[in-house]
């Protein structure tokens, strides 16, 4: 059976639009956050972790240049009856967190988020 595949940013990374300085990605710690917590996720799904610098290869090659944003979970099937969904060619993926969140409760039974 296919797996959805799950992008992060790989912390700590620097952003040439502000040197000097070290950052890392809210929204894809708040998803590492659920990684460990449910760790059955990373048995359920695949988890990469890239570097900061564009072109993100991986991205580019199944999703097109101009979808590099991370976090994204790329589903192995057209995701019905998630939130968010968009499509490249004839893949379907989430770029939004709170999509991605909603999505992996959905698809792969953590529990919901309190309201």
């Amino acid at each position: 059976m296919a797996k959805d595949d799950l992008f992060l940013l790989q912390p700590p990374f620097e952003d040439p639009a502000y040197p000097g300085e070290i950052f890392y990605c809210w929204h894809c710690m708040l998803i590492e956050g659920l990684i460990t917590t449910f760790p059955r996720l990373a048995e359920q799904i695949e988890i990469h972790r890239i570097a900061w610098p564009r072109p993100r290869a991986d991205l580019v090659s199944r999703l097109g240049s101009g979808n590099q944003s991370l976090p994204v979970l790329i589903l192995s099937d057209t995701g019905t009856g998630c939130q968010g969904v968009k499509q490249h060619d004839d893949v379907h993926f989430i770029d939004d967190k709170d999509a991605i969140l909603t999505a992996l409760t959905l698809r792969h039974g953590i529990p919901t988020p309190h309201p």
